[in-house]
């Protein structure tokens, strides 16, 4: 296989044999709740239970593989603040191969210590993904190391594509695979393997609608930059896509889509609350477009590639409460109230007579739009949804305090 050579299903195949045993092969989850909910028929493909908890791990097996004697001694370097540092990082050291992961000096501590737990050497360079990568390739000029890309590589093409033979082995019949993209490593292997097999299988693409380069490169035919803002699915916020992975999202890829970070942080809350998977952001993307309408999968056999679940934990917590609020399943409840003993009794004393459960309140007298004699109170109250919601809001009202409610 040449350099720039789009992988053939042979490739793929071989992949699959290399990396055998040194990964799971993921659980292919049937999910009722949102077969019902889609009118389709839902599995999601569990990358978040890979190794390393993404994807990323079998592009990287499969290129250590392909390295010869001289480039192993030499060592490997890669730049990634995610996913892709720990995918290089366990395939180095499984590989016996010494692997120096340059990241962004503002990375998370959780990250750079998930991949020093692999046993690679991180530098922190850079104060984005630009300057950290500019460093690491004057290091492998120097060093003659062998530099792994994240993305645009045959091998790491084919490394991914092996998830597309493992849905088709397992699933009779596969009619759809939506899947996240950034740089467009994944959904190339998945199409690839799945469109050689049967080409009449419908793939789609959900980017963050606020870093949509592959879908507008597509769109062009050549590779461009399309970034408005920042998204919290940071595992697809790639500023360029690859010319090799363009190259076939053209030709084998139907649709790229895009969707709201407020759409993804919804599906990921629904993929722990209702089939407790727990998804980082980017591996969500796909159930956002499908709740959103944005694919055509009605009546069709479907599988959502849920590409890792490397979640930020503070990121995590922040998700379920705004989501909770978006569905009024949380609601906070702004009172005025006389500074009088037995008042803020009396209110507690009505939520819990309707059900609601205080998550958390808050008292303060110091606000300037407070009147005197009165205290500013803030309830946090977790109903059951919106029903609830409205007979707690006629509850409140019948005790004659002012308050305004939200959520």
């Amino acid at each position: 296989m040449g350099s720039f050579e789009i992988p053939s299903l042979e490739d793929i195949r071989k992949a699959s044999e290399s990396i055998k045993g040194q990964v799971n092969r993921t659980p292919l989850d049937y999910s009722k709740t949102f077969s019902d909910s889609l009118q389709s028929e839902v599995y999601f493909k569990l990358e978040n239970m890979q190794k390393t908890g993404s994807f990323k791990t079998r592009g990287a097996l499969y290129k250590m593989s392909s390295l010869n004697a001289e480039e192993r001694r030499k060592g490997v370097i890669a730049v990634s603040a995610g996913n892709h540092a720990q995918g290089v990082a366990y395939a180095a050291n499984m590989h016996g191969i010494h692997a120096k992961i340059i990241m962004p000096e503002f990375t998370t501590p959780a990250k750079v210590n998930a991949v020093m737990g692999y046993r690679a050497e991180v530098i922190l360079k850079g104060k984005d993904y630009n300057e950290a990568r500019e460093h690491a390739l004057r290091i492998c000029k120097e060093e003659g190391s062998t530099f792994i890309e994240g993305f645009n590589d045959p091998w790491i093409i084919s490394g991914q594509g092996t998830i597309g033979l493992e849905i088709l082995e397992e699933l009779k019949g596969v009619e759809a695979i939506v899947v996240p993209v950034g740089g467009g490593g994944l959904i190339s292997g998945i199409a690839l393997a799945a469109k050689y097999i049967n080409p009449s299988i419908k793939i789609y693409g959900v980017q963050s609608e606020l870093i949509d380069s592959m879908k507008k490169s597509v769109e062009e035919g050549n590779l461009v930059s399309h970034v408005t803002g920042e998204t919290i699915a940071d595992g697809i916020a790639i500023k360029y896509p690859g010319d090799v992975t363009l190259e076939i999202c053209m030709k084998y890829v139907d649709d790229i889509v895009t969707v709201s970070d407020e759409s993804i942080a919804l599906a990921l809350f629904k993929l722990l609350e209702r089939n407790k998977i727990l998804a980082e952001p980017s591996g969500a993307a796909p159930l956002a477009a499908a709740l959103e309408g944005k694919i055509d999968i009605k009546g069709k056999k479907t599988v959502m590639v849920v590409s890792g679940g490397n979640a930020n934990l503070l990121l995590l917590s922040k998700i379920i409460y705004k989501s909770m609020e978006m569905e009024r399943k949380l609601v906070r409840i702004e009172f005025k109230i006389p500074d009088r003993p037995g008042t803020l009794h009396r209110i507690a004393s009505s939520i819990s007579d309707v059900g609601g459960n205080i998550y958390h309140a808050e008292v303060d007298n110091l606000s300037e739009d407070t009147p005197v004699g009165y205290q500013s109170v803030t309830f946090t109250v977790n109903v059951r949804g919106p029903d609830h919601a409205d007979l707690l809001q006629k509850k409140l009202e019948s005790l004659g305090y002012r308050f305004i409610i939200s959520g």
